[in-house]
């Protein structure tokens, strides 16, 4: 490493990696610091994209793609099975092999990436961050830079060391635990989702398929019920019901906050992108993309800034911005939405699912069964007024 970078980006997950590639592309010089040994792992991710959103931002490579997906179904507290999504194409990724090109995409638009780099702390003058104390296979750096990217995850150390409160209230996180398993009898081309108090109270319950017998199964409660019981034993409890005879591969944990995002996502010589800005969409907990939209924002303005001169607050506001009217906009619906479902009993979901249907499968999208939902239940009516205000 070098004693000096124009931009800094911690955290190489896909918002830093596009943030340090778009950056780069502009000119200004860049370094990509990740604290594990290796991008792209451990995965903590479902790994599902719609392909609408992805193409967005990238052009696919057929070695990312685990499986393609066509539809999916909903599953409510009764069994009742409704298929929705006919038409809105998606896909299950190799997130490893994904995170990991999109790094070295980053690295031949001119970035440098360096993994084993804990970043422990921030330099600052005055009332602006200028840099970032890294250790570095036993070495410890101090590394000047003109703009910090913080893309390190849910919250955020950059953040709370640049002054802003990034931790989440227990009530607005979702505990979440993933396994990945074999032997299953399920359609390949089809995500299933499930719900209800039983099942997984205050969240959903997923199954995305990675191959012919092969899937991502896990679930994500709200932090109000995790306190009650472990999400690991609801998500066991589910699996020995539901696929007695599969394996399990692997195990993963974490947490993603369901609120929008955070309202400071910029100061004098810092940014924030993806789960450190709390970008991932509230309702579904869906963060790829929208962390490679944030990210190529910010790394355009990033360089831009520090091409003018200019790094202050205002210089980078156009990053917030433009990340609200592109989709944060979308994540502060989603949240209220998120927020009627929360307080729907099992009735009420079966319900609704009852009447989702009424409505011909090719019509039945996200948008669409919500408002007909919401709209045939005087229940739901009411307790949407509450929280669309």
């Amino acid at each position: 490493m070098k004693n000096r970078y124009d931009v800094i980006v911690v955290g190489a997950g896909p918002g830093g990696s596009w943030a340090a590639k778009h950056a780069a592309e502009r000119g200004v010089s860049v370094l990509l610091l990740e604290k594990d040994r290796e991008v792209g792992s451990p995965v903590r991710c479902a790994e599902g994209v719609s392909e609408k959103g992805i193409k967005e931002v990238v052009t696919l490579k057929d070695q990312w793609i685990a499986q393609t997906i066509r539809g999916g179904r909903v599953i409510s507290p009764g069994n009742i099975v409704v298929e929705a999504y006919p038409d809105e194409k998606g896909y299950i990724l190799h997130r490893k092999l994904f995170d990991a090109d999109l790094a070295a995409m980053a690295s031949q638009s001119g970035a440098e990436v360096v993994t084993k780099a804990y970043v422990h702390g921030l330099l600052k003058k005055n009332d602006a961050v200028t840099g970032v104390k890294v250790l570095h296979m036993g070495r410890e750096y101090q590394v000047s830079g003109s703009v910090v990217i913080g893309a390190d995850g849910v919250e955020s150390r950059v953040g709370r060391w640049a002054g802003i409160e990034t931790r989440t209230p227990p009530e607005k996180m979702a505990s979440c635990v993933q396994m990945v398993l074999s032997n299953m009898d399920i359609a390949s081309d089809m995500v299933e989702f499930y719900f209800g108090s039983q099942v997984v109270p205050g969240g959903y319950l997923w199954v995305f398929p990675k191959g012919p017998r092969t899937a991502n199964v896990g679930l994500g409660i709200s932090g109000f019920y995790s306190k009650h019981q472990k999400p690991i034993l609801y998500l066991k409890k589910f699996i020995e019901a539901r696929f007695p005879k599969a394996s399990v591969l692997s195990l993963v944990a974490g947490g993603v906050p369901t609120m929008p995002t955070l309202k400071t996502i910029v100061g004098n010589g810092w940014m924030l992108v993806g789960d450190a800005a709390r970008q991932a969409n509230p309702l579904t907990g869906g963060g790829i993309v929208n962390a490679m939209i944030a990210g190529r924002i910010a790394g355009r303005v990033a360089a831009e800034a520090v091409l003018a001169g200019d790094v202050s607050s205002k210089r980078l506001s156009p990053y917030p911005k433009e990340w609200h009217t592109l989709e944060g906009k979308n994540n502060e619906r989603s949240y209220k939405i998120k927020k009627v479902v929360d307080r729907l009993s099992d009735t009420d979901l079966d319900n609704a699912a009852q009447t989702l249907l009424d409505i011909p499968p090719e019509k039945r999208t996200a948008l669409r069964l919500f408002k007909t939902v919401l709209f045939k239940h005087p229940k739901l009516i009411l307790e949407a007024s509450k929280v669309f205000v």
